[in-house]
């Protein structure tokens, strides 16, 4: 227990510190995650690399969340897990199409239903265990150590910390900005975290689906049907935006919105017939290591660098979009491989930090390096 809450408290700060901070420099220029992007060290083709990783990123856990999605109907109802997941994924993808009103009525059901589960799921665990019986049992699964399970946590929702200026551009202030992340990333992140934490140890499982239908029943099942719903949504959208983005940048294609969506909604829905949610683990790894790097690059190059803060600040007086960001420098590119490459293969330390500070640190030494040549 108190191993998985230092993991989950060090994967929680990583999220903080990138989603706060991404998410000021979204709210102070009023950009996407794309858009900023070109201003932060990417350029304007650069960009469309990180597009491409926030899109495939996405449609992964569009086809984890689908899977749970179908779980939570098969266990609670009955049926073919295959023809569920098809019917779930693109069911999910017509309505983000045709009813975005629909996913709202969803989300305004999926939060409080949420609360009211968990609250029942905690009863039914003190009902029949202690909290330091809990505590003090060993987990089911194979132990990992603290830096994979940190860097689990934070892969967990480092793509939703890095496309936090997706929305937050339309926050009023940094201290909206903080307050959002703040409550959504370390005390939501933190106390949900531990509260799964204590029925996985109760139900002896791991599957999501399984512990919130052995201790809350058909609530829980209804729950996890409309909490995945509103994830997806996000999810589709969030995919959408970096897809169109990118082929408008590359090929000068302005792409229409519901036909990408509805592209991506059925890779994702075949993804998770496929059994993505088997290799969930690996994928939460993978995009814990992969993505880090990107905001490393983004933050040192906004607020340190401050490359083309002027031009920034001289094109939002104006009420008009900068130029395109200049070009990609390959030092990006190599400070990028080499977070990614020091996260995944050094074993010492947590390999979230890792990837994000190496990446970080040699970005911003080579840029000066540059400069000082170009002088």
């Amino acid at each position: 227990f108190w191993d998985a809450f230092w993991a989950t408290m060090l994967g929680s700060v990583i999220l903080e510190v990138i989603s706060f901070l991404l998410g000021y420099a979204g709210a102070r220029e009023g950009l996407s995650t794309s858009l900023l992007s070109r201003y932060t060290g990417f350029g304007k083709h650069g960009s469309t690399i990180l597009a491409f990783v926030i899109g495939v990123s996405s449609i992964g856990w569009f086809g984890v969340q689908n899977a749970v999605f179908a779980d939570g109907l098969v266990q609670a109802f009955g049926g073919s897990w295959p023809v569920v997941a098809a019917l779930t994924g693109l069911g999910v993808t017509l309505l983000v199409i045709f009813g975005f009103r629909v996913l709202s009525i969803t989300a305004s059901i999926a939060v409080p239903l949420f609360f009211i589960a968990v609250a029942f799921g905690i009863y039914a665990v003190l009902k029949e265990h202690s909290i330091s019986e809990l505590i003090a049992s060993a987990p089911a699964g194979e132990p990992l150590s603290i830096g994979v399970a940190a860097t689990m946590v934070a892969g967990g929702f480092i793509v939703g910390a890095i496309i936090t200026p997706d929305y937050s551009r339309f926050a009023k202030s940094g201290s909206h900005v903080f307050w959002m992340t703040m409550i959504g990333t370390i005390i939501g992140e933190l106390g949900i975290n531990m509260i799964a934490v204590l029925m996985a140890l109760a139900a002896r499982t791991s599957d999501v689906a399984n512990i919130m239908m052995s201790l809350t029943g058909w609530l829980g099942a209804i729950m996890v049907i409309f909490s995945t719903v509103k994830i997806n949504n996000l999810n589709l959208y969030s995919a959408s935006l970096g897809f169109t983005n990118m082929f408008n940048t590359i090929f000068n294609l302005k792409l229409n919105r519901g036909k990408v969506t509805l592209g991506i909604g059925i890779i994702g829905t075949i993804l998770s017939i496929m059994g993505i949610l088997d290799y969930f683990n690996s994928f939460l790894v993978l995009l814990g290591v992969a993505l880090p790097p990107f905001a490393g690059i983004m933050v040192v190059d906004y607020f340190i660098l401050r490359s083309h803060r002027k031009e920034l600040d001289e094109s939002k007086e104006k009420g008009e979009l900068p130029g395109d960001g200049g070009k990609l420098h390959p030092m990006t590119l190599i400070s990028w491989a080499t977070g990614f490459a020091v996260g995944y293969f050094v074993t010492l330390g947590i390999p979230s930090i890792n990837s994000l500070v190496s990446a970080g640190v040699l970005y911003y030494v080579s840029m000066l390096i540059v400069k000082r040549k170009m002088k």
